[in-house]
């Protein structure tokens, strides 16, 4: 984040999908480098499925015992959200759409309006027809295309996924998740999630 000017301080609020690794295994750096290095003063939310409350502390203590229990002045405080049912979070309303991809918790698309804009991200999940009101018309989609047209169980492929981006209507797409078979391609109307990447929508 630093490398591209973002303050780990500016951030508010954190939104999860779901509880795999590659998920949310990066927020113990995030909160002890609030603690120690940023020295982080104001509130840190995290919301996100069902479950975070059990498995954030777990992460921490496989990773950093001891780590959890110390008392922070910015939290983390943690939110979860439940599934069809809007909630507000920081100025944020977001909608959790129940998709498949088993995470030993609830796995969500995310549906994110803030003042004017709205934003989805389908997190993992092979297509479900929860895709369509979570993203439909939004400013901008963020979609897993983790190949271009072999289907592979719990994951989306770009060839389903594009058959309903006519239905979706998203102003903006924006792929990330993809495996060798996608990375290198940019299907037309589209664009490839790429870090410093600045997407204005």
């Amino acid at each position: 984040m630093r490398r591209f000017g973002v303050g780990p301080n500016g951030i508010e609020t954190v939104f999860l999908t779901h509880l795999h690794g590659d998920h949310f295994g990066g927020l113990p750096f995030l909160i002890l480098d609030a603690q120690l290095v940023s020295r982080r003063t104001s509130p840190l939310t995290i919301a996100g499925p069902p479950g975070l409350r059990e498995r954030l502390p777990a992460l921490m203590e496989a990773m950093f015992p001891g780590s959890w229990t110390i008392e922070r002045k910015f939290g983390p405080h943690l939110v979860e959200v439940g599934p069809e049912t809007p909630t507000e979070v920081n100025g944020i309303n977001v909608t959790a759409y129940p998709v498949r991809h088993p995470s030993g918790s609830p796995s969500y698309a995310l549906r994110l309006t803030c003042e004017d804009k709205v934003i989805c991200y389908t997190g993992d999940t092979e297509w479900v027809d929860a895709l369509i009101p979570a993203a439909r018309g939004a400013d901008l989609l963020i979609a897993e295309a983790y190949t271009a047209e072999r289907p592979v169980r719990y994951h989306l492929d770009f060839a389903t996924l594009r058959r309903h981006l006519p239905e979706i209507a998203a102003k903006s797409v924006l792929l990330t998740h993809m495996s060798p078979d996608m990375l290198g391609r940019t299907p037309e109307g589209c664009v490839a999630a790429e870090d410093g990447n600045l997407v204005l929508f």
